[in-house]
């Protein structure tokens, strides 16, 4: 099996289980693919899966001298990160927790073959 390069974005301000949509659609695709289908979509987990995407190509090409053009997204991952808890005040005096919930994205990218 050829090798694997990763790029990975930490503490991104979006929920993993929104995030993990966007990472099941461009899993296992051509990396120029996988950009057009990043492009076109209105999800914000796309925009950030975008730049983690370009990240991973970029150290394919510069770092292992991988050609880009053989790329192909191997894994595609979104882990949860911290959690900000944060308080709502709500009827009769009482308080409700709110979580900001924030996800780490990882993006695998390895030569087909």
């Amino acid at each position: 099996m050829s090798e694997q390069v990763r790029a990975l974005a930490k503490n991104m301000r979006i929920s993993p289980q929104k995030a993990r949509l966007m990472a099941d659609a461009i899993r296992g695709l051509e990396v120029g693919r996988a950009l057009a289908v990043l492009a076109l979509s209105p999800q914000k987990s796309a925009r950030l899966y975008e730049k983690v995407l370009k990240s991973a190509i970029a150290n394919a090409e510069q770092n292992h001298g991988l050609d880009v053009d053989q790329l192909v997204v191997s894994s595609v991952q979104a882990n949860a990160g911290m959690t900000l808890k944060r308080y709502r005040p709500k009827g009769m005096g009482r308080m409700r927790k709110r979580y900001h919930r924030h996800s780490h994205l990882t993006v695998s990218v390895s030569e087909r073959g």
